[in-house]
Parts: C-alpha cells; sequence; structure tokens
C-alpha cells in the first residue's frame, strides 16, 4: 500500500469509527456531518469525498467490524436447519453486544425516507440470497418439505426478525431477550414446514427457546 493509500485508508477507518461513536451516543443514523468530521479530525468535504453520502457511511460503520461471514464459515459438518439457527445467533450477537448502536440502527427504519438499503442489510445478515439457499439446502436434506414455497417462507421469517427487533426498539424485550425470542419464532414456524422425520427435532429446539425465553423474563421481572 503508498503512502497515500495508507492515509486514505487511515481516514475512511476514523470516519468510521466517529460515525459509530456519534450513532451510538446520539440514536441518531442521521449524523451531522460537521460533527462527524470534526470527531473523525477531517475536513469537511473528507466524509463526502471518500464516502459520497451520509447512507455510505452508515452502512460502511455496519460492515466495517461485522465478521459474519468469517464466523459463519466455520460451521462445518451441520445439517442447514442448525446453521439457521447459528446464523441468527451470530447476527443477534452484534445487537447484545452494541445494544445502544443497533438500537439507534433500527429505530431509523421507522422512518421510510431512504431507510430501502438499510432495512435490506439489518433484516438478512448477508443477502435474501444467503437464507434461500439454506432453506433449499434443508429442502434438499429432507428436514422441510419439498413442497413448501421456500421464498414465502423466508419471508415469514423474516418478519419475525423484524419484529423482534421492533419490538425490542419499543421497550417489550431486552438485548438478552433477542436470541430466544427470534429463535423461538423462527423454530415454530419451521417446525410447521418440516417433514415428519425432522419436525420432532426443530419442536425440540423450539421447547428450548421457549424455556430460555421464559427464564430472561422470570429474571427480567425479578430485577424489577
Amino acid at each position: 500500500m503508498s503512502k497515500r493509500e495508507a492515509g486514505k485508508a487511515d481516514r475512511r477507518k476514523r470516519i468510521v469509527d466517529a460515525a459509530r461513536d456519534l450513532i451510538r451516543e446520539t440514536g441518531d443514523t442521521g449524523l451531522s456531518m460537521r460533527a462527524l468530521a470534526a470527531r473523525a479530525n477531517v475536513s469537511l468535504a473528507t466524509p463526502y469525498n471518500l464516502f459520497g453520502s451520509k447512507r455510505a457511511i452508515v452502512m460502511a460503520v455496519l460492515d466495517d467490524r461485522r465478521d459474519f461471514g468469517e464466523r459463519f464459515s466455520k460451521l462445518k459438518n451441520v445439517s442447514a436447519i442448525d446453521r439457521i439457527f447459528k446464523a441468527l445467533a451470530i447476527t443477534l450477537s452484534y445487537h447484545v453486544g452494541e445494544p445502544e448502536f443497533y438500537r439507534a440502527i433500527w429505530s431509523s427504519l421507522l422512518d421510510r425516507a431512504g431507510s430501502d438499503e438499510l432495512r435490506a442489510e439489518l433484516i438478512t445478515p448477508q443477502s435474501a440470497l444467503f437464507w434461500m439457499n439454506l432453506l433449499n439446502e434443508a429442502v434438499q436434506e429432507g428436514s422441510l418439505q419439498d413442497d413448501i414455497d421456500v421464498a414465502l417462507l423466508h419471508s415469514e421469517l423474516s418478519n419475525t426478525f423484524s419484529g423482534v427487533m421492533l419490538r425490542w426498539v419499543f421497550g417489550g424485550c431486552t438485548a438478552d431477550q433477542l436470541e430466544p425470542a427470534t429463535c423461538y419464532g423462527y423454530a415454530l414456524t419451521l417446525t410447521g414446514a418440516a417433514t415428519d422425520e425432522a419436525r420432532p427435532k426443530i419442536r425440540k429446539r423450539a421447547l428450548e427457546f421457549q424455556r430460555r425465553l421464559r427464564r430472561t423474563q422470570k429474571a427480567e421481572a425479578s430485577a424489577a
């Protein structure tokens, strides 16, 4: 890397770090570019020159420290159903690790203007194709019925994910409840689509998440 490229990479990193800090502190993804430039110690024009727009900066913040692909690739010799729940656990670990930041990101989805790209990034950890491939693999493995419309099933699972996230934003569940609540909804939906052979295993998983969810709710109630 040349000295010029290294300098540009350093400025990009400072801007992304500053944006992340500001979103966490203010709860606003709109970002004041003047405040962002000051926090990153760059000129006002630099964020625009390097990223082009505020939205691009927010997307870079989401991508900068997300190692989803690397973590998911380590899952070897496990079924497609197992990988679906592992993918959820990885995705939700980011939310649990930085609840203020991700609550601000999800809150921005309530503003319809310009949020489609951000919504797509959040509702699927990689892309719709990623989930569709997993669901199709589950069909091929004999875990899901082959007459189930995988696209519609994916849509229902996405609705579950986004519904739990928005309930979290409004204070309906805690960060500790995110994984069991989301996985419980996924397990119930997948149980209905499962083959006779796979259904008991998926239902057992649903009951495990149900127990986890009840424990977290009980703990929250006791602490209140």
